[in-house]
Order: C-alpha cells, then sequence, then structure tokens
C-alpha cells in the first residue's frame, strides 16, 4: 500500500498534529484487566474480544500513549470489524494510575514486552486465534523491535510484527526534538510526564531530583534526571545508545514492518536505518508525518490508512 496524505494537508508537522488533534477517534468497546507484575507492581491491559478462531494482535503505545491514543482506537476498531480479538497493555503508569514502583518505563524496556507478550499468549492458547501478532507505535515501536532483535528465534511465538514511527536511532530523534518548532512536542510530553515524576516522588521522596526534574527543558534532560537512572543507565546518552532499535535489526527472525515516513519530525531521514535481517521490510514512505498517516476522503480526513496498511502486512506475512 502506498501512503499519499491529503493534498490539503502538506508537511511533516500537519500530517503529525492532525490526525492526532483533529480527526474524530473511532468508537472501541474495551475490557479492562489488572495485571500484577513479577515485581509487585501493576499494569491494566485493555482489550477487544473478537470472534473465536480469528487473529489476536497486542499493541505497544507511544510516549505517554495508551489505548485512547487515535492510533490505538484505530488499529483496535479496525481488527474489531473484522473479528479480531486485541490487546493494548499500558506501559507503567499510563493508564490514569500511577504505578507503585519505582520506576516507569522506557524505550528499549523489552523485559517488560517479553513478560506480557509470553502472559498473553499463554492465555490466548486456552482458545488459540489463527494468528498472533504484534504492534508498537513510536516509543512502543522502538521497544518491540528491541525485544524482537534480543529475543531472536524466542520471539517466535508471535508471527509477525509491525513498528510505526519507531525512534530507531534515539539520540538523532532527541537531538531533533531539542530545536525548533518540534519544542512543541517535547514539552506537551513533559506537561504529562513532570506532573507525574511529581507524584512519584510522593511515593518515594528521595528517587531523583525534584529541581532538576523541573528545570528539564529537553527530552535529553529530563531523561538524564529521571528515564535513565531510574531504569539502570549511567546517563542520557548511555540510555539512548543501548536501547536504540538500530543495532538489533539484523538479528530479527519474525517476519517484521517497520514504517517511517521520511518526513517525521520526530527522526530525520538521515538517522532511517538501511541495514536490517532478511525478516524485516524497511518501509520509508517520503510522507506521514509521526504516526500520522491521514487519508484522503472527508474534509476533515481519516485514520484508516495505517491500520489497513498494518494489518495487510501481517496478514500477507
Amino acid at each position: 500500500m502506498h501512503y499519499a496524505p491529503p493534498k490539503w494537508l502538506p508537511g511533516g508537522h500537519l500530517q503529525t498534529i492532525f490526525p492526532a488533534t483533529c480527526v474524530a477517534k473511532p468508537a472501541v468497546t474495551y475490557r479492562r484487566e489488572r495485571w500484577h507484575t513479577p515485581d509487585n507492581d501493576f499494569i491494566d491491559v485493555d482489550f477487544v474480544d473478537g470472534k473465536p478462531g480469528r487473529p489476536f494482535i497486542v499493541l505497544f503505545h507511544g510516549l505517554e500513549g495508551s489505548s485512547d491514543s487515535h492510533y490505538a482506537r484505530s488499529l483496535m476498531a479496525h481488527a474489531a470489524s473484522l473479528g479480531w480479538s486485541g490487546a493494548v497493555p499500558h506501559f507503567r503508569g499510563c493508564s490514569g494510575e500511577l504505578n507503585h514502583a519505582p520506576r516507569f518505563y522506557h524505550s528499549g524496556d523489552a523485559a517488560e514486552v517479553d513478560w506480557i507478550v509470553r502472559r498473553l499468549k499463554a492465555e490466548r492458547n486456552r482458545h488459540p486465534p489463527s494468528r498472533f501478532y504484534a504492534a508498537g507505535v513510536s516509543l512502543g515501536g522502538n521497544t518491540l523491535l528491541r525485544w524482537l532483535g534480543e529475543s531472536q528465534h524466542r520471539a517466535d511465538i508471535v508471527d509477525a510484527a509491525c513498528a510505526v514511527s519507531a525512534p530507531l536511532d534515539l539520540a538523532g530523534g532527541g537531538a531533533a526534538l531539542s530545536k525548533g518548532f518540534n519544542l512543541v512536542y517535547t514539552r506537551a510530553f513533559l506537561q504529562t510526564l513532570k506532573p507525574k515524576c511529581l507524584r512519584k516522588l510522593a511515593q518515594f521522596p528521595d528517587l531523583f531530583d525534584r529541581d532538576r526534574m523541573l528545570g528539564a527543558r529537553t527530552l535529553y534532560e529530563f531523561d538524564n534526571v529521571v528515564t535513565a537512572p531510574l531504569h539502570g543507565f549511567r546517563d542520557t546518552d548511555d540510555y539512548w545508545h543501548r536501547a536504540s532499535a538500530k543495532h538489533v535489526l539484523q538479528d530479527i527472525t519474525v517476519r517484521t514492518l517497520v514504517l517511517n515516513a521520511k518526513n517525521d519530525p520526530f527522526l530525520p531521514p538521515q538517522h532511517l536505518p538501511q541495514i536490517a535481517s532478511r525478516h524485516v521490510t524497511l518501509d520509508y514512505p517520503e510522507q506521514g508525518g509521526h504516526v500520522g498517516f491521514a487519508a484522503p476522503g472527508a474534509a476533515s480526513g481519516r485514520l484508516n490508512w495505517l491500520p489497513r496498511k498494518i494489518i495487510a502486512f501481517l496478514d500477507a506475512a
């Protein structure tokens, strides 16, 4: 499927912002389960229940996303229309309630993805779907790719996978988000991350430096104070290097689509990897923005191109 944006929606910024803020999200009926984690924390997982024996898809959301994000609602609504079942696990602290442990989530959290996917797979085995698929968007896409690459054949429990707008080179993407108009996106992320951090400090008063966290103006500064030390990294540079999915693309053994628009403001095209495993399809359309891909149609646009693209690839794989 070739992507061509509506003629009235030029440029990466408009193609990113408009679908996320101006297009009506489809209705989805979710069923929520709370899972207790091995480290005595919890995550919330939102399910869509389809027809028995049809495919199942798990979607990992992006930074500060949720099952209500436009891409999650559009994919799960399309899957449900086909009779598929699905799940959107929330990374810790993203389901509307702060998690209990002295940690959040991060771009390279392959262990968390492994635990979630294996539990979903085991529970589905009671009434096996015809296929079991995994998808990830933005941060969730990078995390999914890290799991696929680190696990190699142990990830063969999924039949195929798809990562959309993943920050494959975290340092390149972080640098892009620290300047110019892109600071709009950074400020939007920090507006939700900082209040969470204040609530986390109420749980664990000495977890990190409150003033430095509040003073962070870029994701580099924020990750240096919060994300990196909380999750076992030396600093931001260490975190961004070790967590970038570009390092493991050649190790993936599951049929996987990597979809990134070249005009994605979050990751300039010079940072898009050109080499991957033979099992990986690198699809870099000229346009689409960051998790945008609004489809032509109604005057307000539609969100159905991306879910159709994802499911068409998974079905073919």
